[in-house]
């Protein structure tokens, strides 16, 4: 089970509504939510405990720093595989789906938005198996 939750969109609302699906399933505790995906990934760098499992909901197309470019500092700073991101977008390019491959040690899912809360429970459902 993750201990932690990061939602890393530049749209506050969908943030916000991604939120309201882990309240619904009681883990309210465990969102951080950001709209600046490099803030996201200092909080990430600095933990007290980097190993944590946790979970990214990642958006793909934001002005600050795309999503890919978040994955590639994953990569370069050789995060833990502790951290599983699903890239939650508005994109349906087959481009970005063939990027996203390039980071299947931590992309789960390519997730086209909105975010429906029963595929979120199917993945936390299959996650936990």
């Amino acid at each position: 089970m993750y201990k932690e939750i990061y939602l890393v969109d530049d749209e506050d609302l969908v943030n916000t509504v991604n939120a309201i699906h882990f309240r619904r399933m009681g883990m309210e505790d465990r969102v951080k939510s950001f709209t600046n995906p490099e803030l996201a990934l200092d909080d990430l760098r600095f933990r007290d405990n980097p190993q944590t499992k946790t979970l990214i909901l990642l958006d793909i197309n934001m002005p600050e720093m795309s999503g890919f470019e978040f994955l590639e500092f994953m990569m370069l700073e050789d995060f833990p595989i502790t951290n599983e991101v699903l890239l939650v977008t508005s994109s349906e390019s087959d481009a970005d789906k063939e990027e996203a491959k390039k980071y299947e040690k931590y992309v789960k899912e390519f997730i086209t938005k909105p975010l429906r809360i029963e595929h979120l429970e199917d993945y936390l459902q299959s996650a936990n198996k």
